[in-house]
């Protein structure tokens, strides 16, 4: 069967991140005609781990977790990727989310295969003393199959430098040495990398940079309307307004939404939001509900939050001229469809948010070499990185007629089939 036939093997309506994820690949398969043995080898993770992890809670029970660690694909190098705690946590989504790695890795050239970890938790009704042992044991599960040349975790979905604090230094024991290379989004006195806060929005704005250069938008005019307010979302507002004085019109979280067609003041939002748990209620603003962000009128849609917001249900109503995906996985295939035809650039999210793994990639290097780089030259090597895969996917989109997310799958996996056929893996 060739891998023009796969792709009608998989219901594009279906919300499930690992299927929507290997429907990408179908398509991707049929424009750059794998060969079968290939096809299969990018549609399949490389190796699945899942562990139990006791840990002994405060009042002196003991839970067992459920934790996930999926290494997809190791071909470019060792893999990478964040660890989430999550209630909701499934493996098919630390499937996707691995795969998209790969692909984002690739993307941007780095040295550098594709993982994802998760535990199924709760850590807002854990204790600090709880979530530590819990990072240890996590950490003690899976420990054989992590390493600085191995896979190197990350944080991710409500886990921070603290949590990758206490994962590093479990495994620095049971290694009997200093490994600060093993993990990444660490706090800066033990081997963190200025810059790496903010570097999933600063990478954003470089590439919606680059789009709006291509578009013949001025930034200084535009307006943004940006779904989600936690990290992400909240230092794209502050960055694209305090650098280039765009209009932040409108944000929503999962609990409310606020516009204001004159912007609105994000240091002020962010503050608020920190005081009263959403951006809801925010003085000055129009009440907003999270499905309305999408039907706005403004140059530029962020979705920063949550996976399948963007569907062919809603897709018809959106009036951005840009789609900045700070979010994994926000638009579904049938979507994708809709808005390249309507003109409108999606900016895919294994482009647009790759800024948070490539400074990743550079706290590596600056640990392997005990060599530590300035602010500066942090943010002008990401800069010149963002740009460049920018600019290859769009002309891979433009080459091939295809959309932006098919042109950076293109590029992501040639990337990928070749280095396999190099190393004598198909």
């Amino acid at each position: 069967m060739s891998a023009s036939e796969h792709g009608s093997m998989v219901d594009t309506d279906s919300e499930n991140s690992f299927e929507i994820v290997r429907k990408q690949c179908d398509i991707c398969a049929a424009l750059l005609e794998l060969p079968d043995d290939i096809f299969e080898l990018i549609r399949n993770p490389m190796r699945e781990i899942k562990v139990a992890i006791p840990v002994r809670m405060d009042d002196g029970t003991l839970r067992v977790f459920e934790g996930f660690r999926v290494q997809y694909n190791d071909v470019l190098g060792p893999t990478k990727g964040g660890i989430r705690f999550h209630p909701d946590e499934t493996i098919d989504t630390i499937r996707a989310l691995a795969a998209w790695m790969t692909w984002k890795c690739s993307l941007l050239e780095l040295p550098l295969g594709g993982a994802k970890g998760g535990v199924i938790c709760n850590p807002k009704v854990m204790s600090a003393g709880e979530l530590e042992r819990l990072s240890r044991g996590y950490v003690e599960r899976i420990w054989s199959f992590i390493g600085p040349d191995k896979d190197i975790p990350a944080p991710d979905v409500y886990t921070n430098p603290q949590v990758m604090a206490w994962m590093m230094d479990q495994f620095s024991k049971i290694a009997g040495k200093n490994q600060f290379g093993v993990i990444t989004g660490k706090p800066l006195y033990i081997g963190g990398s200025i810059g790496r806060n903010t570097a999933t929005a600063r990478g954003a704005l470089y590439v919606i940079v680059e789009a709006a250069r291509t578009a013949g938008m001025n930034l200084s005019e535009a307006s943004l309307a940006i779904q989600g307010y936690g990290n992400a979302g909240f230092n794209l507002a502050f960055l694209a307004n305090d650098i280039f004085g765009c209009k932040i019109a409108a944000v929503t979280d999962q609990r409310g939404g606020v516009y204001n067609k004159d912007g609105l003041d994000p240091i002020a939002l962010y503050n608020y939001k920190m005081q009263n748990g959403t951006v809801g209620g925010f003085p000055d603003s129009e009440e907003l509900k999270n499905g309305e962000l999408f039907s706005l009128d403004v140059d530029i849609l962020c979705p920063s939050a949550l996976e399948n917001v963007i569907t062919k249900r809603n897709a018809g109503s959106i009036q951005a001229s840009i789609i900045a995906e700070l979010a994994n996985g926000p638009t579904t295939p049938d979507a994708d469809d809709i808005l390249f035809d309507k003109g409108i650039q999606i900016l895919p999210d294994f482009l647009c948010n790759a800024g948070g793994v490539t400074v990743s990639y550079f706290e590596m290097v600056q640990n392997f070499s005990m060599l530590y780089w300035d602010e500066a030259e942090v943010f002008e090597r990401l800069k010149k990185k963002m740009a460049t895969a920018y600019h290859s996917v769009l002309n891979s989109s433009e080459k091939h007629k295809i959309n932006m997310r098919q042109a950076a799958y293109m590029v992501a996996v040639q990337r990928i089939a070749d280095a396999m056929v190099l190393r004598g893996w198909a």
